[in-house]
């Protein structure tokens, strides 16, 4: 198992789900964890009081990944607290869905701004840090629909390819540096979120996945670990699907 002890990794939208699950896997493993949030102040702050209990380091920090200011606030309090980032988890994440014909601008633009725009903004920030420290990984969450496409979500799915391209970019303009910059694509996971669906369409989805199980935030926060690790090292530009066999 990797030892993470000394290094700091910070999780945007790590309050629940996914980004809850893979701050809880890097803390077992010795990192010092970041979490920002938006509105989920007490959750936050119940995390980081979890995390210290075990024995871990924890920060949370408040910030809209949207803002390009509140993204350069939350990099330089990490650095300020921590001394350092060496990974930078990219999971902050919206939903507005609708069909195309129904969707407004606002919708469209919001999640854009969130998802697109959210991971370019701390990717851009960390990034002189990055470089002077001649290492980092950077680890962007998408997902499945970004390689397929679905009916009501364009914003999403467009939010989410985006994320893709801009993986593959910064691949190759980091990597020389020493700077891995990876996606993971994650297909149907049991969230909150996921919870909510209604039975029929859940039996749908599992129609679709051949390993006949949805995935759980634990898979995605293994994959992370591994992607950051330096068993990973000759690993960059690519996405990691993980979606049972879905697609």
């Amino acid at each position: 198992m990797n030892s993470f002890k000394g290094k700091t990794v910070l999780i945007t939208g790590g309050t629940r789900g996914i980004g809850k699950a893979i701050a809880q896997k890097f803390s077992s493993l010795g990192a010092n964890i970041v979490i920002n949030y938006v509105n989920s102040k007490e959750t936050a702050e119940a995390m980081v009081e979890d995390i210290k209990r075990n024995g871990g380091n924890s920060l949370s920090i408040q910030g809209d990944v949207s803002s390009f200011e509140e993204s350069k606030t939350i990099v330089e309090e990490t650095i300020k607290h921590f001394g350092k980032i060496d990974i930078l988890i990219n999971n902050s994440g919206i939903t507005k869905d609708n069909l195309m014909l129904r969707m407004l601008e606002d919708d469209f633009d919001r999640v854009i701004d969130v998802n697109l725009k959210g991971t370019w903004n701390m990717c851009k920030n960390v990034t002189r840090h990055f470089l002077k420290n001649k290492s980092g990984s950077i680890i962007n969450i998408t997902s499945v629909v970004a390689l397929i496409g679905n009916a009501g979500q364009a914003n999403y799915v467009a939010s989410k390819a985006g994320v893709i391209g801009l993986t593959k970019s910064l691949a190759k303009e980091f990597g020389s540096r020493g700077i891995t910059v990876n996606a993971v694509a994650p297909g149907f996971i049991e969230t909150e979120m996921t919870s909510k669906l209604p039975d029929e369409a859940k039996a749908e989805y599992l129609k679709q996945i051949p390993l006949n199980r949805f995935g759980t935030t634990e898979d995605i926060a293994n994959i992370c670990v591994f992607l950051a690790s330096s068993e990973a090292s000759y690993i960059t530009g690519q996405v990691i699907s993980v979606n049972g066999g879905m697609v």
